[in-house]
């Protein structure tokens, strides 16, 4: 059936010569510079995959992504390197193909079977991913989850508001973030989750950008405020610590420079005429 995509492990794909990613839980396949792994078709020939399916790219090229045991050894002249490591390197096609590879296969992972009556599912890939259970009296249709998250740099003049979380490795910190609740925009979140998180009001709150942030499903919705009013108390549990700093004396932040907390601070430092990342 056109559109019906194999996600077994006794699966095969066949896809258009180089375009397939190999993934090994997060790891993606890639050659000894850090770029795409092209044909490893001979490799994979005698491996029985964990998952194997098709998916189409923006421009409309088959692509094909497969999972891997995750003892597997990776080929000669290639290795197995976690996404978040290559996410600065990439191109951003490749970036962002590899990001929505690792997300159906999350995805094809998580709904073997129906949520509504507990069916097996079969993967359909045409026109866009999804699982259709199987039973006739339901046949209810899955799409890949997506998680809206918000994140926002609240500024207060030269000074940004940064914490960390209990979680984070030691010295570092990060705009505050948190899920979109069911029921409210995405404009919402970002005042609740500041007044919850520290106890601040904000305003002036403006649009920045989004980015796919597949670990496993997340959507980042990246957002900039102005510091209205209140004293920082950081609830238990969630953050250690937040303070406002200084633009001429930031704490470490974490280092993919593609993540939307350091594109947020990017854009703080350039617009006070600081070179970013910060000297020293």
């Amino acid at each position: 059936m056109e559109g019906v995509a194999t996600s077994t492990a006794a699966g095969r794909l066949a896809p258009a010569a180089n375009n397939t990613l190999v993934f090994r839980g997060h790891q993606l396949l890639v050659d000894e510079r850090g770029g795409l792994a092209r044909s490893p078709h001979r490799w994979l020939a005698s491996l029985p995959p964990r998952c194997a399916l098709d998916f189409l790219a923006p421009e409309g090229q088959p692509w094909a992504v497969i999972e891997v045991d995750r003892a597997l050894e990776p080929p000669p002249g290639h290795e197995f390197r976690h996404l978040k490591t290559l996410l600065d390197t990439l191109p951003p096609a490749t970036r962002s193909l590899a990001a929505r590879a690792l997300e159906l296969l999350e995805f094809d992972r998580a709904h073997r079977f129906c949520g509504a009556c507990g069916a097996p599912t079969v993967l359909h890939t045409r026109p866009s991913p999804m699982r259709r259970c199987t039973n006739t009296d339901c046949g209810r249709e899955h799409y890949p989850r997506v998680s809206p998250v918000v994140i926002v740099a609240v500024e207060r003049g030269p000074e940004i508001l940064l914490g960390r979380s209990p979680h984070f490795p030691p010295g570092l910190y990060s705009a505050l973030a948190g899920f979109v609740d069911a029921g409210e925009s995405a404009e919402q979140a970002v005042h609740r989750e500041i007044l919850e998180e520290t106890g601040l009001r904000i305003g002036n709150l403006r649009y920045f950008a989004s980015q796919a942030w597949p670990f496993p499903h997340a959507l980042m919705l990246g957002y900039q405020a102005e510091y209205e009013g209140g004293e920082i108390l950081c609830a238990p549990d969630e953050i250690e610590d937040a303070r406002f700093f200084h633009i001429d004396a930031l704490p470490a932040v974490f280092p993919t420079r593609y993540a939307m907390a350091n594109l947020l601070l990017r854009d703080f430092c350039l617009r006070h005429g600081r070179p970013w990342p910060p000297a020293g």
